[in-house]
């Protein structure tokens, strides 16, 4: 028992480090990080993430999500007590609700500065990064790094 203990713990701190590592995205096909450009998306995976984004009940889902996020978080002492993994997820679902078909990353500090980088398949929903990301509770600034990607159309020879 007395060997087993200690296997056990470094096991579960294995574990946990690697659980970490994983940042929040909005689709497999994001970038990493913020700072790195996402590959440009194929035609049938934007069109079937668009179908299933796009749908009134998965935008309902999201949406509600986040606002007993918000009430949670008013309950248990506001802003000021907010973990910026919090931050980054609840920023992460509206723009995954309301931009389908983007391949975005999101980054949150402390400080309530949230930087979202990836690619969005136009202009218009690159301009409303920075609105729906400004409806969080807890977002002060928003810093976006995405680029406007068009789908490539990836054929099979």
């Amino acid at each position: 028992m007395q060997k087993l203990t200690p296997f056990l713990i470094s096991c579960l701190l294995v574990f946990g480090a690697a659980a970490c590592e994983n940042p929040s995205k909005t689709s497999e096909s994001a970038p990493n990080n913020s700072n790195q450009a996402a590959q440009t998306p194929d035609t049938k995976a934007t069109e079937a993430a668009q179908q299933d984004a796009q749908s009134e009940v998965r935008r309902r889902q999201l949406n509600e999500d986040i606002r007993a996020r918000e009430q949670r978080n008013n309950t248990t002492g506001g802003d000021t007590d907010r973990a910026k993994g919090d931050l980054a997820s609840e920023v992460r679902s509206k723009l995954e609700a309301n931009i389908p078909n983007g391949q975005l990353t999101v980054d949150a500090q402390k400080d309530g500065t949230v930087t979202v980088g990836g690619t969005v398949t136009n202009q218009q929903q690159l301009a409303k990064i920075e609105t729906l990301s400004k409806e969080i509770k807890g977002v002060k600034n928003v810093v976006v790094k995405a680029t406007v990607a068009q789908p490539a159309n990836k054929t099979k020879p």
